[in-house]
């Protein structure tokens, strides 16, 4: 998701007001066909069998950033290969995707939608009955938090929970502070990553490393690694970067809403543990999927995908001459043993 790190980690918090609702339902009958011989016309053979896909293209908007492209046209490929679909990828951003599926129902599926993002626009389309949440994108919720490297945390009988690195870090004998690697200062994480260093007591332990950009933020990374350094550092998902190299993720301990709020502003008087905020990420769909074509529904519905698996995607993104299209094509014929339950597996 482009820009997620700018804002990922307030908007949650700032949208609790107002959050988007996700509804996962799936309507078990298609809708009956209606005949008619008006002004000549033939008259419908309602005892003939509805096409799974029904009788137009079904179009599936491709977000611009990478994880939302490459589901797009996985789904594509699924769906042509086992349900015999025409499909359409039409290109799409979040707010203008939305509001053509919920004015002229089209496209008819948006693969990734970060609904807090435009929560206005989708609400006021769950409202209208234009269009449903078929399931999340994502096998997961969080996609924020703290990391360190598998070789660190080896080093402890059990991965540190944030609550526990106090406790965990003096047992390094490391001479100094430990470094934590947040996002770049203007980023709204820097003030929550600092106000939960003070929330777990780490303040004496760690030293609060805050990268100039997003490419400075990857290459303090990889050069903490590189040395070999114990570090900790804070990341997104999905991301290339947690495939390509060996992180252990830390546990933030449970959400608490009236924490993160604090957190969340740079005069926090009193900083309180809190896991990051979740997040909405759903398969949209236009209410009409649901009522004519059923079976593509449920489809969506258990079209879920793991976070360790869009890391992975995105990961092979980055090889010299990596397309969208041929990863895309690599995950179908290759991890059919996950894919093969979206189509076949029961609700």
């Amino acid at each position: 998701m482009p820009h997620l790190c700018r804002v990922i980690a307030i908007l949650g918090l700032v949208l609790m007001v107002q959050p988007a609702r996700a509804q996962f339902e799936v309507l078990d009958t298609a809708q009956d066909a209606v005949g008619s011989d008006a002004a000549g016309q033939e008259m419908v053979d309602t005892n003939a069998p509805v096409p799974i896909c029904g009788t137009r293209p079904l179009s599936i908007a491709r977000m611009s950033w990478p994880s939302a492209a490459l589901l797009a046209e996985i789904h594509a490929r699924i769906l042509a290969a086992e349900f015999d679909c025409a499909v359409r990828v039409v290109q799409g951003d979040q707010a203008a995707t939305a509001s053509s599926m919920s004015s002229i129902g089209q496209p008819q599926v948006a693969p990734e939608l970060w609904i807090n993002r435009i929560a206005d626009l989708w609400n006021g389309a769950m409202e209208g009955q234009m269009v449903r949440s078929a399931a999340p994108s994502f096998t997961s919720s969080q996609f924020e938090g703290w990391y360190m490297p598998a070789t660190l945390a080896g080093n402890f009988s059990a991965t540190p929970t944030a609550a526990g690195l106090a406790e965990a870090l003096p047992q390094l004998g490391q001479e100094g502070a430990v470094r934590f690697i947040s996002c770049p200062l203007d980023w709204a994480c820097s003030i929550i990553n600092r106000n939960l260093v003070s929330a777990h007591g780490l303040s004496g332990l760690v030293e609060i490393v805050e990268p100039a950009n997003r490419l400075d933020m990857d290459r303090l990374i990889a050069e903490a690694l590189n040395r070999r350094e114990p570090f900790l550092f804070y990341y997104w998902q999905p991301n290339a970067i947690l495939a390509q190299l060996d992180f252990t993720a830390i546990d933030m301990g449970a959400y608490d809403e009236a924490a993160a709020q604090c957190l969340a502003e740079r005069d926090c008087a009193d900083p309180q543990p809190s896991a990051f905020p979740s997040d909405s990420v759903v398969i949209g769909l236009v209410e009409r999927v649901f009522t004519e074509t059923p079976e593509i529904a449920r489809y969506f519905q258990r079209a879920s995908l793991p976070l360790e698996e869009m890391n992975d995607l995105l990961a092979q993104l980055n090889a010299s001459g990596a397309t969208i299209e041929a990863i895309a094509e690599r995950f179908v014929a290759e991890r059919a043993a996950l894919w093969r339950d979206w189509v076949d597996a029961p609700l």
